[in-house]
């Protein structure tokens, strides 16, 4: 009973490992918001990276999905970072490819706000007429008021070689309530404070607001789920060499994200023998090599990347390394 369960559980695990292979990976570049700045500023006092909010909230909802691999917000930062990444490329599609390649991504997604803001509307409710209601409320009337907040954001899936568009989806999400504004969220109001507004606070949440930005993100997140397919699969074949190995087992080669190469590639590294030259001209026509062993990738940049080394002998400067087979 033990050999069985335990031939089991090896079976669920390399089951596991290959769905985990065959979802694409993908990066999320934090959305543009510039259509809807002026009104942003206005409506909490000071400008507000919405973008950067509704990014995080479409991030942990691609994870929880799980059709996807998403890229840790700390990588992107840092290749954002280093390459002088500034907000007015948020949408281009170019700068985001580049990343892409950076950072070994099947396709990255970047996208615009093109709708945050309210649809107010007030209405008098009774007048002066006789037999109305204003033995009630008055010689006036009631005023009637509903506050409706309406998000509307789009998205692009991006090819990480050519910068083509692969597919596109747009979320909208709506909330309305009566007697309270944007904000505000029954007998607690939001306020923005001096830190900035974190979307993915309860507080936030409940406002009118903050339930349109909920449903706009699962509106376009199950696009994007849905059109996972239309992302191409790319099998690259890795060539390159140790370019330098350290006694703990740390590899670097001289090839990167320009390559192929991505976080989580397994490569073989073997070892040039000999050469075999044609008799006849002298040219090499086969090098003969032995496996020396593998190295599983760790870190990727464009034209070099880090991975930790197994094998019987210790790697060596001059190996080569290909796709594992």
């Amino acid at each position: 009973m033990f050999r069985k369960s335990a031939i089991f559980l090896v079976a669920l695990t390399a089951l596991t490992t290959a769905q985990a292979q065959q979802k694409k990976r993908v990066a999320v570049m934090n959305f543009d918001y510039a259509t809807v700045r002026s009104y942003v500023a206005s409506l909490f006092g000071t400008d507000q990276d919405v973008g950067k909010g509704i990014t995080d909230l479409l991030v942990d909802k691609l994870v929880s999905d799980g059709t996807y691999r998403v890229i840790e917000r700390a990588a992107l930062d840092k290749i954002l970072a280093e390459q002088n990444f500034s907000n007015s490329d948020r949408a281009d599609a170019n700068t985001a490819a580049k990343i892409a390649r950076i950072l070994g991504v099947d396709a990255i997604i970047i996208g615009s706000i093109t709708q945050f803001g309210r649809d107010d509307k007030s209405t008098n409710v009774g007048g002066g007429a006789i037999g109305g209601v204003t033995g009630r409320f008055g010689i006036g009337g009631v005023r009637k008021s509903q506050s409706t907040a309406v998000v509307q954001i789009t998205a692009r899936m991006i090819d990480t070689s050519t910068a083509e568009i692969l597919a596109s989806a747009s979320g909208k999400g709506e909330s309305s309530r009566s007697g309270t504004g944007l904000l505000g969220a029954g007998g607690s109001g939001y306020g923005a404070g001096g830190g900035g507004i974190d979307m993915k606070s309860s507080n936030f949440g409940a406002t009118i607001l903050g339930e349109a930005v909920t449903k706009a993100v699962a509106d376009l997140a199950q696009q994007l789920n849905a059109k996972s397919a239309a992302l191409p699969t790319v099998v690259m074949q890795i060539s390159g060499l140790v370019a330098d190995a350290s006694p703990d087992g740390t590899v670097i080669i001289n090839v990167g994200s320009k390559a192929g190469v991505k976080v989580g590639d397994r490569l073989d590294i073997r070892r040039k023998i000999r050469e075999v030259k044609d008799p006849s001209t002298g040219k090499v026509i086969r090098s003969v090599e032995d496996a020396v062993g593998s190295m599983v990738i760790t870190e990727v940049d464009e034209e070099s990347a880090v991975g930790k080394f197994t094998g019987a002998a210790p790697a060596k400067v001059g190996d080569t390394v290909s796709t594992a087979k």
